[in-house]
């Protein structure tokens, strides 16, 4: 008996260890709510001028509320293919939407569910994907529109993502009768209009009317929320609410602006997993976070292994405080292609400073994008632009930018006051294109070659080939950077880069010349002689140059080049440039019929679209 007594105090803690470890739970659960194409000014709870979201609310009473979180790229494939892979879209080659082709996960690297799956989850996807990668084998236990946690084993934790269009861009292209049956919850009369907007009966009504997509966004999010609640998971489950890139009026999705970069984010922390977050429920924080970083926040809280190979980085965890999340103070944004359109932008956000560098100023945001305006409202804005109708702030989105921008953000949301020539910012300027210039040198960025040649000789394996490049890719940037110098300054390396060998580097000397203007008068006879090189592309550069100073008529060598090449993809930049010059203050006049081209060219997906705004007997045929 009294050996049994001096056994009890043992017995007692092993009872009580086994009870610990039952009671104990797993892995937790993670649930993604995406909405499409909504930046965070729609909601009461991240801006003033949003509409009350009663279950999004919820989540963030019992979370936390993230009031600085940004997809690195304003659309879904480029935006989707940074989330599933953390890395940097230009770095791996997704950086175009959409694919001319798909590539590879960078070598030793897995799309993030992958690692899910390996230590025992379920991992489901409901139901869109879009990637600019190809997808390698695990990442999904199922992904399709029946996808769903319900079908996991007994027990087995999960990752779940749902995707919802009520919020999609598509949702804004209705016939002008809809403004005449429907009457939005917000009233257009009241509704705030974005200061770069006209303020017209179809301005209000569609941002009126999108405020009513929002709130069923949040019904949603409510109804998922419940189904956890039933079936007993919730408090097992980090529950994230965030769009997928911004938008979506005219002006923010497909355009590296806040309001095209700047996502709602709210992540509902679960009571049985409180302890393996630091930060407390109902705090918010503004901290930075982006898309590379959200992979290996699931894995973090998971226990799972980050992968050696991305850039981004956890933002929650049991050893990540406020303090840490404060010290997150940068973020990057890129804007490559959207569908036929070209473009190159990239952004640096440093506290409340935004930084953007247009490395190609001359290409307006406003270029015709065949699905951008299907929208009224969009339709709108560049009619009342050609009439004359627009104020300074309006009008900006159909000119000519500025090579580099820098914005107050806390005040200035809506980027409209450029500080970057203000000598009181100068300081600000330098450290802001320093950062961005070390990230784009870094990386490094494949954008600095054209995407014809990317196609040709990266997209096999990008990131070695950007390996392989580094130091031309620098040189490169370098060059793109002398349109930040004054002409005098730039002049030398101008020369340079026209008379190399390289042709990527004329194709760069003569950016930098177009985004001078006439300016860079001292260059056009080289020009001249430029338009008979023997690649392509910078024959294009070379007549467009001249022709945006109004020198010489671009119609007869550009359409000399599409004639002759073979590369939809290469014709696709010969076009954008057709676009700009065609629609532009010169109004040149081309004739760009599908009998044009060559048979392998006319079938490529974005010049059908070319062709359909420039070929006025192509959507008869």
């Amino acid at each position: 008996m009294t050996k049994l007594l001096s056994l009890l105090p043992i017995l007692t803690f092993l009872t009580a260890c086994t009870i610990q470890e039952k009671d104990k739970p797993g892995n937790p659960n993670f649930v993604w709510i995406i909405s499409e194409d909504n930046s965070k000014h729609y909601m009461e709870l991240f801006d003033e001028h949003g509409i009350a979201t009663t279950n999004i609310q919820g989540l963030a009473e019992d979370g936390i509320l993230f009031t600085r979180a940004f997809s690195n790229s304003p659309v879904c494939s480029v935006a989707r293919s940074t989330l599933i892979s953390c890395c940097y879209a230009p770095r791996i080659g997704t950086q175009y939407h959409r694919r001319t082709v798909r590539v590879n996960m960078p070598d030793g690297t897995e799309m993030f569910p992958s690692y899910l799956r390996e230590i025992g989850y379920y991992t489901s996807n409901n139901s869109k994907e879009d990637y600019n990668i190809n997808k390698n084998e695990g990442v999904w236990d199922e992904s399709s529109n029946k996808a769903h946690w319900s079908n996991r084993a007994d027990g087995q934790p999960f990752f779940h993502v749902e995707s919802h269009s009520r919020s999609h861009e598509s949702n804004l292209h209705f016939k002008k009768n809809k403004m005449e049956s429907y009457s939005p919850s917000v009233d257009p009369n009241e509704v705030f209009l974005n200061p770069n907007h006209p303020d017209t009966e179809t301005f209000r009504f569609t941002a009126a009317y999108y405020r009513d997509k929002i709130l069923q966004i949040d019904t949603i999010v409510g109804d998922v929320v419940e189904q956890l609640e039933e079936e007993g998971l919730l408090e097992n489950t980090f529950v994230f609410y965030f769009g997928d890139h911004g938008g979506v009026l005219p002006g923010s999705k497909g355009f590296a602006y806040e309001t095209g970069l700047h996502v709602p984010l709210v992540v509902r922390i679960p009571e049985n997993f409180r302890h393996l977050v630091d930060l407390k429920a109902g705090s918010s924080t503004d901290g930075f976070v982006s898309f590379i970083d959200f992979g290996p926040t699931l894995l973090k809280l998971a226990g799972a292994n980050i992968p050696e190979g991305i850039d981004g980085k956890p933002f929650l965890g049991k050893d990540i405080s406020e303090k840490d999340l404060q010290s997150k103070d940068v973020t990057f944004g890129y804007a490559d292609r959207f569908d036929e359109k070209y473009d190159l932008v990239r952004t640096a956000r440093k506290g409340k400073y935004k930084y953007m560098r247009n490395y190609q100023p001359f290409n307006p945001d406003g270029l015709h994008n065949r699905y951008r305006y299907r929208s009224l409202a969009f339709s709108e804005w560049r009619e009342m632009f050609n009439a004359g109708e627009l104020n300074d702030v309006q009008k900006h989105f159909f000119e000519a930018r500025p090579a580099e921008e820098l914005f107050d953000i806390e005040s200035d949301p809506y980027e409209t006051n450029n500080l970057a020539t203000d000598p009181a910012y100068y300081e600000t300027l330098r450290e802001m294109r320093g950062i961005l210039t070390a990230w784009v040198k870094g990386m490094p960025d494949l954008s600095f070659f054209p995407e014809n040649e990317l196609v040709k000789n990266a997209f096999d394996n990008p990131v070695v080939f950007g390996q392989e490049n580094k130091q031309l890719i620098s040189e490169l940037v370098d060059i793109a950077d002398l349109s930040l110098r004054s002409i005098n300054d730039a002049q030398d390396g101008i020369e340079e880069a026209l008379s190399s060998n390289d042709p990527v580097k004329k194709y760069w000397g003569l950016i930098v010349c177009s985004s001078f203007g006439d300016k860079a008068s001292g260059f056009y006879e080289t020009a001249r002689g430029l338009t008979t090189d023997e690649n392509l592309l910078v024959r294009t550069r070379a007549a467009e140059f001249l022709a945006l100073t109004g020198t010489e008529d671009p119609v007869e060598v550009i359409t000399k080049a599409l004639k002759e090449t073979n590369d939809p993809t290469e014709a696709n930049l010969m076009l954008n440039t057709v676009v700009l010059l065609q629609d532009g203050p010169h109004k040149y006049s081309f004739d760009i019929r599908e009998n044009l081209f060559k048979p392998e060219v006319q079938k490529g997906p974005y010049v059908i679209r070319r062709l359909e705004y420039l070929d006025p007997t192509y959507k008869t045929k």
